[in-house]
Protein backbone atom coordinates (compact mmCIF):
# COMPACT_ATOMS: atom_id res chain seq x y z
CA UNK A 1 0.00 0.00 0.00
CA UNK A 2 1.25 3.45 -0.84
CA UNK A 3 0.80 6.82 0.78
CA UNK A 4 -1.27 9.19 -1.34
CA UNK A 5 -0.74 12.87 -0.60
CA UNK A 6 -2.32 15.71 -2.58
CA UNK A 7 -1.95 19.41 -1.88
CA UNK A 8 -3.00 22.34 -4.04
CA UNK A 9 -3.02 26.11 -4.14
CA UNK A 10 -4.56 28.82 -6.33
CA UNK A 11 -1.94 31.18 -7.73
CA UNK A 12 -2.28 34.72 -9.09
CA UNK A 13 -0.51 34.02 -12.37
CA UNK A 14 -1.26 32.46 -15.73
CA UNK A 15 -0.44 28.74 -16.20
CA UNK A 16 2.46 29.71 -18.49
CA UNK A 17 3.88 32.03 -15.81
CA UNK A 18 3.61 29.27 -13.19
CA UNK A 19 5.25 26.78 -15.58
CA UNK A 20 8.16 29.21 -16.09
CA UNK A 21 8.82 29.06 -12.33
CA UNK A 22 8.50 25.27 -11.85
CA UNK A 23 10.09 24.23 -15.18
CA UNK A 24 13.73 24.68 -13.99
CA UNK A 25 14.00 21.49 -11.92
CA UNK A 26 17.24 22.67 -10.29
CA UNK A 27 15.36 25.64 -8.80
CA UNK A 28 12.84 23.48 -6.93
CA UNK A 29 15.15 23.85 -3.91
CA UNK A 30 14.10 27.53 -3.88
CA UNK A 31 10.55 26.62 -2.86
CA UNK A 32 10.77 23.09 -1.42
CA UNK A 33 11.93 23.14 2.21
CA UNK A 34 12.60 19.37 2.15
CA UNK A 35 14.77 19.53 -1.02
CA UNK A 36 18.35 20.40 -0.02
CA UNK A 37 20.14 19.94 -3.38
CA UNK A 38 19.46 18.61 -6.88
CA UNK A 39 22.12 16.88 -8.97
CA UNK A 40 21.40 15.80 -12.53
CA UNK A 41 22.40 12.30 -13.65
CA UNK A 42 21.65 13.04 -17.33
CA UNK A 43 23.03 15.72 -19.64
CA UNK A 44 19.49 16.91 -20.27
CA UNK A 45 17.91 18.90 -17.43
CA UNK A 46 14.41 19.26 -18.92
CA UNK A 47 11.84 16.87 -20.33
CA UNK A 48 10.92 13.20 -20.18
CA UNK A 49 13.91 11.00 -19.40
CA UNK A 50 15.73 13.59 -17.28
CA UNK A 51 17.18 11.81 -14.23
CA UNK A 52 18.31 13.54 -11.07
CA UNK A 53 19.17 12.99 -7.43
CA UNK A 54 17.48 15.12 -4.80
CA UNK A 55 19.08 15.36 -1.37
CA UNK A 56 16.04 15.35 0.90
CA UNK A 57 15.85 16.24 4.59
CA UNK A 58 12.76 15.95 6.73
CA UNK A 59 13.52 16.48 10.40
CA UNK A 60 16.27 14.02 11.36
CA UNK A 61 15.74 11.89 8.23
CA UNK A 62 18.11 12.49 5.32
CA UNK A 63 17.96 10.50 2.09
CA UNK A 64 18.77 10.78 -1.58
CA UNK A 65 15.65 10.62 -3.73
CA UNK A 66 16.33 9.14 -7.18
CA UNK A 67 13.91 10.63 -9.71
CA UNK A 68 13.18 10.44 -13.41
CA UNK A 69 10.83 12.78 -15.24
CA UNK A 70 8.04 10.75 -16.85
CA UNK A 71 5.62 13.52 -17.88
CA UNK A 72 6.57 16.91 -19.32
CA UNK A 73 3.72 19.06 -20.65
CA UNK A 74 4.48 22.79 -20.57
CA UNK A 75 1.47 24.87 -19.53
CA UNK A 76 0.32 27.38 -22.12
CA UNK A 77 -2.73 29.58 -22.60
CA UNK A 78 -4.49 26.65 -24.31
CA UNK A 79 -2.95 23.60 -22.61
CA UNK A 80 -2.91 22.41 -18.99
CA UNK A 81 0.60 21.66 -17.78
CA UNK A 82 2.06 18.69 -15.96
CA UNK A 83 5.43 17.51 -14.68
CA UNK A 84 5.52 13.92 -13.49
CA UNK A 85 8.29 11.95 -11.80
CA UNK A 86 9.03 8.37 -10.91
CA UNK A 87 10.82 7.82 -7.57
CA UNK A 88 13.24 4.87 -7.76
CA UNK A 89 15.42 5.27 -4.66
CA UNK A 90 14.81 4.38 -1.02
CA UNK A 91 11.29 5.80 -1.33
CA UNK A 92 9.53 4.60 -4.50
CA UNK A 93 6.41 5.72 -6.29
CA UNK A 94 5.34 8.59 -8.48
CA UNK A 95 4.41 12.23 -8.30
CA UNK A 96 2.95 14.90 -10.52
CA UNK A 97 2.55 18.67 -10.56
CA UNK A 98 -0.63 19.67 -12.41
CA UNK A 99 -1.16 23.23 -13.66
CA UNK A 100 -4.69 24.24 -14.64
CA UNK A 101 -6.13 27.64 -15.58
CA UNK A 102 -8.69 29.35 -13.34
CA UNK A 103 -10.83 32.44 -13.91
CA UNK A 104 -10.34 32.71 -17.65
CA UNK A 105 -6.65 31.81 -17.48
CA UNK A 106 -5.44 34.73 -15.37
CA UNK A 107 -5.10 32.52 -12.27
CA UNK A 108 -3.82 28.96 -11.88
CA UNK A 109 -4.58 25.93 -9.74
CA UNK A 110 -1.32 24.13 -8.90
CA UNK A 111 -1.81 20.59 -7.58
CA UNK A 112 0.95 18.33 -6.24
CA UNK A 113 0.10 14.63 -5.91
CA UNK A 114 2.48 11.93 -4.67
CA UNK A 115 1.96 8.17 -4.34
CA UNK A 116 4.89 6.97 -2.24
CA UNK A 117 6.00 3.61 -0.87
CA UNK A 118 8.25 3.76 2.20
CA UNK A 119 10.77 1.00 3.11
CA UNK A 120 10.29 -0.99 6.30
CA UNK A 121 13.06 0.90 8.12
CA UNK A 122 11.19 4.18 7.60
CA UNK A 123 8.14 2.61 9.18
CA UNK A 124 6.69 0.72 6.20
CA UNK A 125 2.91 1.05 6.08
CA UNK A 126 2.76 3.00 9.36
CA UNK A 127 5.47 5.30 7.99
CA UNK A 128 3.35 5.84 4.88
CA UNK A 129 0.35 6.84 6.94
CA UNK A 130 2.25 9.01 9.43
CA UNK A 131 4.91 10.23 6.99
CA UNK A 132 2.52 10.90 4.16
CA UNK A 133 -0.52 12.44 5.76
CA UNK A 134 0.88 13.95 8.96
CA UNK A 135 4.42 14.98 7.96
CA UNK A 136 4.70 15.39 4.18
CA UNK A 137 1.27 16.98 3.66
CA UNK A 138 1.97 19.96 5.95
CA UNK A 139 5.54 20.35 4.59
CA UNK A 140 4.26 20.36 1.01
CA UNK A 141 1.49 22.83 1.88
CA UNK A 142 4.21 25.12 3.24
CA UNK A 143 6.22 24.52 0.04
CA UNK A 144 3.21 25.68 -1.99
CA UNK A 145 2.96 28.85 0.09
CA UNK A 146 6.66 29.47 -0.69
CA UNK A 147 5.93 28.83 -4.38
CA UNK A 148 3.05 31.32 -4.10
CA UNK A 149 5.46 33.93 -2.70
CA UNK A 150 7.82 33.33 -5.67
CA UNK A 151 4.91 33.68 -8.09
CA UNK A 152 3.73 36.89 -6.40
CA UNK A 153 7.27 38.35 -6.44
CA UNK A 154 7.90 37.68 -10.15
Amino acid sequence: MMSDVTVSIDLNATPAEVWAIVEPVEQHVDWMADAVAIRFETEQTRGVGTKFLCDTKIGPIKLVDHMEITVWTPATATQDGAMGVKHTGIVTGSGVFSIEPLAGGERTKFTWTENLDFPWYLGGRLGEIIGGKLVLGPIWKRNLRTLQALVDAR
